[in-house]
């Protein structure tokens, strides 16, 4: 566990791709042809937060990994910083072990978004978008669409996505994972994919 203060003072002065990172970098590049490697910072951003995470228990970007991206793409550092301002997915600061991004779009707030932000809230003594748990274990951040609509709302923690939410649902799930429990990704309702969440309305025949 990694405490608030430990976060909040963690400082990265350099930055190496390690040999986890470097194993999976030829496959990157090589999806660009030669002189367009520029076109790889999504992905390779993507790889130096998640060594981050992997070695710091914090996914985010301190500035000597963008500049170790743009010496490896041979491309301003300036660059590299832009595009990891613009997308939300990449982390800026240190945050917490799960990242609690709670989409508030219109179908997730028409589904009750309202109550998942709340449960989210009450759990971890959050009160603002952006703000890690004294704990340190959360982070919360407000998203746009996750496009997952139809199994609104969605709560996504780190890479996974926790559809058909409400209020105890969230207050379930926090709790798990705050005693060391993952607990499948998917619908609380316990439906497959987007199915109805009544069940099945057609096909019930056994003739069908």
């Amino acid at each position: 566990m990694i405490e608030k203060e430990a976060l909040e003072s963690l400082r990265v002065e350099q930055f190496a791709f390690d040999e986890a990172s470097e194993a999976a970098i030829p496959a990157i590049l090589t999806k660009y042809p030669e002189g367009r490697q520029a076109s790889a910072v999504l992905p390779m951003l993507d790889l130096a937060q998640r060594q981050m995470r992997r070695t710091t228990g914090s996914a985010w970007l301190p500035v000597a990994a963008m500049n170790e991206v743009a010496e490896r793409l041979r491309m301003p550092p300036i660059r590299v910083y832009e595009v990891a301002t613009f997308y939300l997915m990449f982390n800026r600061r240190p945050i917490g072990k799960f990242h609690l991004q709670v989409c508030t779009t219109t179908p997730c707030w028409l589904r009750g978004s309202d109550e998942v932000v709340a449960a989210c809230r009450k759990s971890t003594g959050i009160a603002g978008w952006g703000e890690t748990s004294k704990d340190g274990l959360f982070t919360m951040t407000e998203v746009e669409c996750l496009g997952a609509c139809v199994n609104a709302p969605i709560l996504q923690v780190n890479d996974d996505f926790y559809e058909d939410m409400d209020g105890p649902a969230t207050e379930n799930l926090l709790a798990a994972l705050r005693h060391g429990d993952v607990p499948p990704a998917g619908s609380a309702l316990g439906r497959q994919g987007s199915a109805p969440a009544d069940g099945r309305t057609t096909l019930l025949g056994n003739g069908c």
